[in-house]
């Protein structure tokens, strides 16, 4: 069966996508840990990201590269950071999200509740840096 993160792929649900190329999907985090997380995945279904194939794996550092510049010059914060958790949903993938301390990126925290409207004004601030 289908990840959700296939689902957004394939268009057959919604997203505010960042980026995409043949092999990648970036696209907002829609409960996200703070303003500017994204979410960037392959686009084959590999359940753990150190099972992605060599060339995916270095390739979608590339890929990233340039959203995480645009995040850095979007919101206010020290550095994009990235983060790898990947249980939540069994298709790997990784987080980037601006911040400006190691908490920042504590998923324990509660996630943020964003409308439809500020997700629309997040995305744009994002790909007006890209």
């Amino acid at each position: 069966m289908a990840t959700i993160f296939s689902k957004i792929i394939a268009g057959e649900i919604p997203s505010y996508k960042i980026a995409e190329n043949d092999h990648f999907f970036a696209f907002l985090d829609i409960f996200p840990l703070r303003e500017g997380h994204v979410l960037v995945v392959p686009k084959p279904e590999t359940d753990k990201f150190f099972d992605v194939s060599d060339k995916l794996l270095s390739e979608w550092l590339v890929f990233a590269k340039p959203i995480a510049k645009a995040i850095e010059k979007a919101f206010p914060c020290d550095r994009c950071g990235l983060s790898v958790i990947g249980l939540e949903v069994p298709h790997a993938h990784m987080h980037l999200l601006p911040i400006s301390s190691a908490n920042d990126l504590n998923f324990h925290q509660p996630k943020m509740k964003v409308s439809p409207e500020k997700l629309k004004e997040i995305q744009n601030k994002i790909l007006s840096f890209l």
